[in-house]
């Protein structure tokens, strides 16, 4: 009877549909895991493809690449350890989320998801085939149970697994990062250790892909729900769990606990990750951004430095009559701090060309919203010229707050390939801010010290896209205004209940107003990481043609 069993957790970052890549970073994780002595590998799940793959599974060409990756991992395994496996499956023509056991140069087993999740940002049933309830895998004599992410979301899998003789549950995921998240996903741990009596080591992505960010973060309990194990979030790592057989229960030895980030750091690292890896993964020499002297383009920046180093990172302040000396000081002095190329290019002439063209179509002038909206487009027009020149990516720079009640311009501000603030609250603009002058979080690749100047933080915020204009001129404070906006988008509320908090129901009216009238336009928002429980895009998904007002 197996006594012992060590097992090496790979906690990595897959390139998705890159074959060839993900192969080496198998074999250089199984390298890693021989030198330390273990008998089984396991990765997290669908690693030899990325997660989520999307309609692109669908491909034959696709499904058969993954299965040829699979051979050659299989390969190494002759001298053992042996490796658990997420990858597409084709079996009797239905395409099924498998977890394979490579052991001795051969595939000697796979088991399938059951429980395709199907809401948020997960479409698994429009993919994959669900598979049938499980029994454990065996392996050196112990009866491996192996649920896939989502299967250990409620209690039929794991239920099965244990009454069909599972010691151990040993769990691949794909599990993106969210506010809370980790936590929702401890419970559920918790609960399904509770359930079986079972140890579980937990094993997550790492990494961004489009707008998911991985936060890693595996770890392992044992029977009693203890942590024995916790993995960095937002890091890569190859780490061994070693595990005794005491009677009839498996007993894990305790292993370092990363520390886990406060929420607002969290948050930080999710949208630094998301943006350096979806300008790597995508090839782009750098970023280019505008640098208004506002708080939103000054968190972009900091972020994009810290994501790429500063000399990856272009900064552009793009005036007209209406830019402050202040936000041209404050820029200049942002630009220093993070030590960023710096430009400024004034868009006069680009105005005053643009209105002549118009003027002859529009003899009563141009003032007004056409006019703001001429001054944001032609910046836009300029970045991306930038962006076509050099190889730059331009980073997009709006918050969710404007963007939910429509206070941002289709191809002016909206421009760009990536968004890292696309999911951030203008209130968690401030906070992060303030976050990132105050300390450096893990992973930062920027300096130190007080990079965003105080005084873009304690300023107005505004546009400047007219004389004297502040976002408070047709917005209520940020922190009502954000207050209602979760209430409407995360939490569904009815305005009744919105009112009942203390807001002015004429107020909440026109936010849920703004918020469907502005649908058409985030349609056509460049991607961005998702960080909240209800993501403009992936999570909720509202018409454009609506006439439905709760408030009417």
């Amino acid at each position: 009877m197996t006594t012992h069993l060590k097992v090496a957790l790979a906690q990595l970052n897959p390139l998705m549909g890159d074959f060839d890549g993900n192969v080496v970073r198998a074999k250089k994780a199984h390298e890693r895991a021989k030198k330390l002595g273990a008998d089984l590998l396991v990765f997290s799940e669908l690693f030899i493809t990325g997660y989520p793959p999307e309609d692109l599974v669908l491909r034959p060409s696709f499904q058969a690449a993954a299965k040829a990756a699979i051979l050659e991992v299989a390969a190494i395994t002759k001298q053992g350890p042996a490796i658990l496996i997420g990858t597409p499956w084709v079996e009797n023509d239905k395409l099924y989320n498998a977890v394979v056991l490579l052991e001795e140069g051969a595939v000697k087993t796979t088991r399938f998801k059951v429980d395709l999740p199907n809401y948020g940002v997960f479409d698994e049933k429009r993919v994959f085939e669900a598979g049938p309830l499980p029994g454990p895998i065996e392996f050196k004599g112990v009866r491996l149970g192996v649920p896939i992410c989502e299967d250990i979301w409620s209690t039929d899998v794991c239920e099965c697994l244990e009454e069909t003789g599972a010691e151990l549950l040993i769990v691949l995921n794909g599990s993106p990062f969210a506010i809370g998240k980790h936590e929702r996903r401890m419970n559920v741990a918790v609960a399904r250790v509770t359930q079986t009596k079972l140890p579980m080591l937990y094993v997550n992505q790492v990494g961004g892909q489009d707008e998911l960010v991985f936060d890693g973060a595996s770890f392992a309990l044992d029977s009693n729900c203890q942590l024995r194990a916790q993995f960095p979030f937002f890091e890569e790592q190859v780490a061994l769990v070693s595990l005794e057989r005491k009677q009839s229960d498996w007993q894990i030895s305790s292993e370092p606990l990363a520390p886990e980030p406060e929420s607002d750091e969290a948050i930080y690292q999710a949208c630094m990750l998301g943006l350096r890896d979806y300008v790597n993964k995508n090839g782009f020499k750098g970023v280019v951004l505008g640098l208004s002297g506002g708080i939103d383009s000054a968190l972009c920046a900091a972020m994009a430095v810290d994501a790429l180093g500063a000399a990856r990172v272009r900064a552009v302040m793009l005036p007209y009559h209406f830019t402050s000396s202040a936000s041209l000081e404050d820029a200049a002095l942002c630009a220093k701090r993070l030590g960023v190329s710096y430009e400024i290019m004034p868009i006069e002439r680009a105005v005053e060309g643009t209105s002549a063209v118009l003027e002859d179509v529009m003899p009563d002038g141009l003032e007004g919203v056409t006019q703001e909206n001429i001054q944001s487009r032609l910046r836009g027009v300029i970045l991306m010229a930038l962006s076509n020149k050099t190889g730059d990516m331009v980073v997009t720079t709006g918050n969710k707050s404007e963007v939910s009640v429509g206070y941002a311009t289709l191809y002016g501000d909206m421009n760009g390939g990536f968004n890292p603030i696309k999911d951030l609250y203008k209130t968690t603009v401030y906070d992060l801010s303030r976050l990132r002058s105050e300390t450096v979080p893990n992973g930062c690749l920027g300096p130190k010290g007080e990079v965003i100047p105080l005084n873009i933080i304690t300023k107005a915020p505004t546009a400047e896209l007219r004389e004297n204009q502040t976002d408070q001129d047709s917005l209520p404070p940020y922190d009502v205004l954000d207050d209602i906006l979760e209430c409407l988008v995360e939490k569904e509320l009815p305005l009744s209940e919105i009112e009942a908090k203390g807001h002015d129901p004429k107020v909440i009216a026109k936010i849920e107003h703004l918020l469907y009238l502005a649908e058409y336009k985030r349609r056509q928002a460049a991607p961005g990481v998702k960080v909240s429980q209800k993501h403009f895009g992936r999570d909720r998904r509202y018409p454009i043609t609506n006439k439905y007002r709760e408030g009417a």
